[in-house]
C-alpha cells in the first residue's frame, strides 16, 4: 500500500476560479462578431479544459488559417478579460484549502490549459500570485490536455514524481490527463456532473472545497 501522497496540481478555471459562464459568453459574443449562429447550447462542454486555438476550428465550424486563429484567439481572450476583471468568483473554500496546505508544508503547482496573460489576470484577481511554487500554462508544453504533458512538467518542475501528486480538474479532458501522467485526481463538479468526472477517471468529485480535507485526498 503507497503512502500518503505529498503534492497538489491545481487547474485554474473551473478549479480555482468560477469561470465557466464568463468563457460561455466571452465564446458567445466572439460568434456573434464573427457571424457564427450557435445552434448548440451544449457547446461550452467541449471547450473546458482545452486550449482556445484547438477549440477555436470546432466552435467556428471551419478550419482556419495559422494568421486567422492567432486574432481569434487574441480576441477570444481578450474578451474574457474583459468578463473577468469585472467579476471575479472563487469556487467557494479554495482559499481555505490553499492556505491550510501552505500551513501544512504541501507544495502546490499548477497545471493549466490557460495563456500566461490569462493566468496572471486570474491569479492576482483571486489573490493567488504567490499560492503555487510552480506553473505550467499552455505556453510551456507541446501538447493540450488530454495528453499528460502538462500535469508531467508540473511534477518535474515541483521535484517529484507524478505519483506523489493529487490533480484537481474539472474537465474530462483534464481528468484523463492528470490520470494518464500518473496522478491521483480529484474531479471538480463546477461544468460537469459528478458522475461524468467519475467515469472520465476521477478517484472522487466534489462541487467544492467547502467539505474536503488535505488529510482524505492525500490517501487517494
Amino acid at each position: 500500500m503507497r503512502g500518503e501522497r505529498t503534492t497538489a496540481v491545481f487547474d485554474m478555471d473551473g478549479v480555482l476560479v468560477d469561470s465557466g459562464n464568463l468563457h460561455r459568453e466571452a465564446w458567445r459574443r466572439l460568434c456573434q462578431e464573427e457571424g457564427v449562429p450557435l445552434e448548440d447550447p451544449e457547446f461550452w462542454r467541449f471547450t473546458i479544459g482545452r486550449r482556445t486555438e484547438e477549440a477555436l476550428p470546432v466552435i467556428l465550424g471551419r478550419p482556419l488559417e495559422p494568421e486567422e486563429r492567432v486574432r481569434l484567439t487574441t480576441r477570444r481572450i481578450a474578451l474574457y478579460h474583459e468578463l473577468l476583471q469585472k467579476q471575479t468568483v472563487p469556487v467557494p473554500g479554495v482559499t481555505t484549502f490553499l492556505n491550510d496546505l501552505r500551513i501544512r508544508g504541501v507544495a502546490c503547482g499548477l497545471a493549466t490549459a490557460a495563456l500566461p496573460i490569462s493566468v496572471n489576470v486570474t491569479l492576482d484577481a483571486l489573490g493567488l500570485a504567490d499560492a503555487f511554487a510552480a506553473r505550467v500554462t499552455s505556453a510551456d508544453v507541446a501538447c493540450g490536455k488530454p495528453d499528460p504533458e502538462v500535469y508531467r512538467v508540473a511534477a518535474r518542475r515541483l521535484g517529484v514524481p507524478p505519483g506523489d501528486c493529487v490533480a484537481f480538474d474539472d474537465a474530462p479532458v483534464g481528468i484523463k490527463a492528470a490520470r494518464a501522467a500518473g496522478m491521483a485526481v480529484v474531479g471538480l463538479a463546477t461544468g460537469h456532473t459528478p458522475s461524468e468526472l467519475i467515469a472520465a477517471g476521477a478517484d472522487m468529485a466534489i462541487r467544492d472545497f467547502l467539505a474536503i480535507g488535505w488529510s482524505e485526498v492525500s490517501k487517494l
